[in-house]
């Protein structure tokens, strides 16, 4: 279990089969999706419709939680923003459904390369620089005609682990996953006359960057929080399941002061439908034990045909207990972050 890759490498072999599978600290394998080979030869031509790629970046602050995406789904390209009032419990969302995702670019790895997208009056920019990620989103029309402009930067260096994994899915489907964690933001937000200004001592980012090629019916579990301990270290948790062959390795992780903290199995204890009462998260290790208090339930659905997908993300507070790799025990009390719960026919 667990098998941690330290060897740089393509993705894919030369006849689109996972050169390796198991988890890494930092992104070690070159995305070479053009190797991809799931489909029969004469089916090859329609692989591209299949393939997954999505960029999403995301920032805590104190009261907000802002996201904004930019995917490209093989026969669609979906870019969507919302933001989640953490006080109020308002929960607002713009998206648009971008036909076979004309427009749309991303780049080839998570290190570097732009991803961007302009058309409908939207402009989404997300650059890397270095150890810096500027993200530009102007969206006149959201919230009614308020319009949301933000302008952040995210800081990303070089000593920082991340959690990378890369898995089978039934057969010749994969999934390849970069998630940085703790990104100290800075910068502004601003919707209609409200705007916030980021201070990176107390706002923090993250990057969840997929790529790969999905079961037909999938579902899958996330939980994810970035922010600050009473000492000034930072703090995160990455958790998941349900969305492949995890025997090699899952993406469950402890991030502290920059470092990936390795977990094994975790268990999402919770009572859909009833996505509002307390979560409970457990490792078989006796490292994890966390209640998670929900706040707001985000529900975000898509009905395309045979296209179709349902998110429960609900956004709380963490709290109890986590050991790190050298037996540290790290109180969590009142982390902000989200779990959720996802369902799709892609």
């Amino acid at each position: 279990m667990q098998h941690e890759l330290v060897d740089p490498g393509p993705l894919l072999t030369p006849s689109g089969g996972l050169a390796q599978v198991g988890w890494a600290r930092r992104p070690l394998l070159d995305c070479n999706l053009e190797n991809a080979a799931f489909y029969p030869r004469w089916r090859r031509a329609l692989q591209r419709l299949r393939i997954k790629r999505w960029d999403y970046y995301a920032v805590f602050t104190p009261e907000r939680f802002f996201a904004a995406t930019i995917a490209d789904l093989g026969y669609a390209g979906n870019v969507f923003v919302y933001t989640v009032d953490l006080v109020r419990g308002d929960v607002h969302e713009e998206g648009l459904v971008i036909p076979l995702a004309r427009g749309v670019t991303l780049p080839r790895n998570s290190d570097r390369g732009d991803a961007r997208f302009a058309g409908r009056g939207v402009r989404l920019d997300f650059r890397v620089s270095g150890d810096a990620r500027a993200l530009v989103v102007d969206w006149p029309r959201f919230r009614g005609g308020l319009g949301l402009q933000a302008e952040l930067r995210l800081r990303c260096p070089p000593t920082a682990e991340s959690m990378t994994i890369v898995i089978p899915i039934a057969g010749e489907r994969f999934y390849y996953n970069r998630k940085i964690n703790c990104l100290p933001a800075e910068g502004v937000i601003r919707c209609g006359d409200r705007e916030e200004v980021l201070d990176p001592r107390r706002c923090a980012g993250s990057l969840d960057w997929g790529r790969g090629v999905w079961a037909y019916r999938s579902f899958w579990n996330w939980a994810s929080a970035s922010g600050f301990l009473a000492d000034g270290r930072t703090i995160g948790l990455n958790l998941g399941r349900g969305f492949g062959d995890l025997s090699a390795a899952t993406e469950n992780c402890l991030i502290l002061g920059g470092r990936i903290h390795k977990l094994d199995q975790v268990t999402f204890d919770y009572a859909a439908p009833d996505y509002m009462r307390t979560w409970r998260f457990r490792d078989n290790e006796g490292r994890l034990a966390l209640d998670f208090e929900p706040i707001v339930d985000r529900v975000a659905t898509t009905k395309l045909g045979v296209i179709a997908s349902e998110v429960h993300q609900v956004f709380g507070r963490y709290s109890g207990r986590a050991v790190a790799d050298d037996g540290e025990v790290i109180a969590i009390d009142g982390l902000v972050g989200f779990a959720e719960e996802h369902r799709a026919r892609w």
